[in-house]
């Protein structure tokens, strides 16, 4: 459906998307109206359905941001006028993801979108002072957030705590460690055998890689970033080469993160494998990127 619908149609309307995502992640943290789950009131609860507003805000953020480069793609080079603003809502979109709270999905959101400011010419120098601000703020959330610290050692260390912190990482590592090259084969997984838990959404990664190895899902991700790249640098519309690069970018880091995660290469945040993972918003986000990306490349 949506691959049908022409993306010029959210330039136009850019400013009213990103509206209603910002007013979906007030609402959704509220108590009564947002859901809470694992500790994470995330979640609008319709029926047996669950919506989750910071999926959308990835895309409502990406379209904006690419209308905005293009608009203003002469005047990069003035940080304080061009880029300063764009930030100012992106680190109000990130606070707000932040209270809910989901890590994950602020990462994700906001390494997206500095990668499209980073094609688009902004200096190098601005990032250098960014990554500096960014690791400052990383520390902080992590001192104000124990379960945070917790992590983080449990990532350095999963067997300091083996039936806590550490115990998902290392159910992960057991699938994931004897499987070789192709896996034990198709339904040969123990892990999910109630060892892993919820091995259908964060974790499914590990199982996959236990049945059938890992090669297959990397080399699909591979795969799908070669092909986005090269629509991206196809395109003569400045506004269609951020917005199909930034939407295929998200895709991309949002599996890189989980791979690493179930890998134990960074510590543990809440993000989905797209299109793997059990989960009705963050497939139908990922869909819906696609499907953009494909009205792109047939325009």
């Amino acid at each position: 459906i949506v691959k049908k619908i022409d993306y010029n149609l959210y330039k136009k309307h850019s400013n009213k998307i990103l509206l209603l995502s910002l007013i979906l992640l007030i609402l959704v943290l509220i108590p009564g109206i947002g859901t809470l789950r694992n500790g994470s009131r995330s979640w609008f609860k319709i029926g047996p359905f669950g919506l989750q507003p910071s999926e959308i805000a990835k895309v409502s953020l990406i379209i904006f941001l690419s209308k905005y480069l293009e608009k203003n793609q002469n005047n990069l080079s003035n940080i304080k006028k061009s880029i300063l603003p764009v930030l100012g809502i992106i680190f109000l979109f990130f606070a707000l993801i932040m209270l809910e709270p989901d890590f994950g999905t602020g990462m994700v959101i906001v390494l997206s979108l500095m990668l499209i400011l980073f094609i688009s010419g902004v200096k190098i120098k601005f990032f250098a002072s960014l990554g500096i601000l960014g690791i400052l703020g990383i520390a902080g959330l992590i001192i104000i957030a124990p379960y945070r610290l917790k992590r983080i050692i449990s990532f350095l260390n999963p067997w300091s705590d083996p039936l806590g912190s550490g115990y998902q990482i290392i159910q992960s590592l057991y699938a994931i460690g004897p499987a070789s090259l192709l896996g034990l084969g198709f339904g040969k997984s123990i892990q999910k055998q109630f060892y892993l838990p919820e091995p259908q959404t964060d974790f499914i990664f590990a199982i996959i890689c236990e049945e059938f190895g890992a090669i297959s899902v990397i080399v699909l991700f591979i795969s799908l970033f070669y092909i986005i790249l090269k629509i991206s640098l196809k395109q003569s519309n400045l506004f269609a080469k951020y917005l199909s690069f930034g939407l295929g970018m998200q895709i991309i880091l949002q599996g890189a993160l989980n791979l690493c995660v179930l890998t134990s290469l960074i510590p543990v945040t809440g993000v989905t494998l797209p299109f793997f993972s059990y989960g009705g918003s963050s497939l139908l986000v990922s869909m819906i990127s696609v499907g953009i990306i494909l009205n792109i490349c047939g325009s």
